[in-house]
């Protein structure tokens, strides 16, 4: 698709996190400092919150890829509304132990073998938990008590919890003070700033091998922070639909009223759902003037105010071929996201 028209190795602003990807962004650089201490200490929990989409995910992918050459046994575990006995379930299926019918006992027992079995092997295991905001107070108290498990004197379990702002206001409630004082690291992970969006975007572009086609204005850098108030995820949407918008128009200068034609189609997109029942052909507004075999009809009156009418046929027209190119672009983005569910590759657990 727009890959292949503007010469690019792979899709720049995919949603998926790819540890190739990360932008070491003086805000997420410092919440890796934060993982990488907290690593080092080898105990305790390490928290690192943030708004949807700031890259939290991404930062786990990025320190995983730095883990491979360490004694560390790492599993993630993206967490739902569970309980307590549930979670330890999640815990040992995350770590291949068995857990289908057994009970709490059982499942304690299999873990602190597990984990000194690692302690033995000169490995320690570290426990990724993310979107941690879901998980109930007792499943927190049940991670904290996984942390007493030792092993001639240290330490032999860790977990990191990432999540969004509400896990902080969790970890403050009354309930908390034990799990508090566990926490050996927290940090929030803020937005990209106006500069760091741009620079953001131009690492991803150079990245996927960018070679400057197509450009981006100044003014088009501006408008994209200013809508997506620096949220990765959100600046890889736009983006993705800013170079899809580019190719179907075969641009290769994106500006300002680029950008403002993309967030408003997507504007659109989010507002106007149409209901199961409408669906099938769009309903596009039909000209004023009708049109047979290709041709205007022909109009009475004055040359002038055949001339206006003209003029108005040719602007409403023009209105119907962007609504057709804004639907060939919806078109386009549903095809490829069919594409991208048939070609997951299945669960084999």
């Amino acid at each position: 698709m727009y890959d292949s028209f503007y010469n690019l190795k792979k899709k720049p602003f995919q949603l998926n996190p790819d540890p190739e990807f990360f932008y070491n962004s003086a805000v997420h650089k410092r919440a890796l400092a934060y993982l990488r201490y907290g690593l080092a200490q080898g105990e305790g929990f390490v928290v690192v919150t943030g708004e949807p989409g700031t890259g939290k995910t991404m930062l786990v992918k990025e320190l995983f890829s730095t883990l491979r050459n360490e004694n560390t046994v790492a599993g993630l575990m993206v967490t739902s509304q569970v309980g307590a006995e549930d979670t330890l379930r999640i815990i040992a299926a995350t770590f291949g132990l068995s857990y289908d019918g057994d009970a709490k006992a059982v499942l304690l027992k299999n873990l602190e073998e597990f984990f000194k079995l690692k302690a033995r092997e000169g490995k320690r295991v570290l426990l990724v938990v993310d979107e941690a905001q879901n998980l109930p107070v007792q499943s927190l108290e049940e991670l904290r008590m996984l942390l007493n498990f030792e092993s001639e004197g240290r330490s032999i379990f860790q977990v990191f919890l990432l999540g969004q702002d509400e896990l902080r206001a969790t970890l403050q409630g009354a309930k908390m003070e034990q799990v508090r004082q566990r926490i050996t690291a927290m940090y929030h992970l803020r937005p990209l700033e106006s500069e760091e969006t741009k620079e953001y975007i131009l690492h991803r572009l150079t990245t996927a091998g960018w070679a400057h086609d197509p450009e981006f204005t100044n003014e088009a850098f501006e408008e994209i922070y200013r809508h997506t108030q620096g949220v990765p995820r959100i600046i890889n949407t736009l983006c993705d639909r800013l170079l899809l918008y580019g190719y179907l128009e075969e641009l290769h200068m994106l500006d300002l009223d680029s950008v403002r034609l993309v967030i408003n189609e997507m504007e659109q997109d989010a507002v106007h759902v149409q209901p199961s029942s409408s669906r099938g052909a769009p309903n596009l507004e039909t000209p004023v003037y009708p049109i047979e075999s290709g041709r205007a009809t022909p109009v009475d009156g004055s040359l002038e105010e055949r001339v206006l009418q003209l003029e108005k046929l040719v602007s409403t027209l023009r209105k119907t071929v962007q609504k057709e190119r804004a639907l060939l672009r919806k078109a386009i983005l549903l095809h490829l996201d069919m594409d991208e569910i048939y070609n997951e590759p299945l669960d084999e657990s």
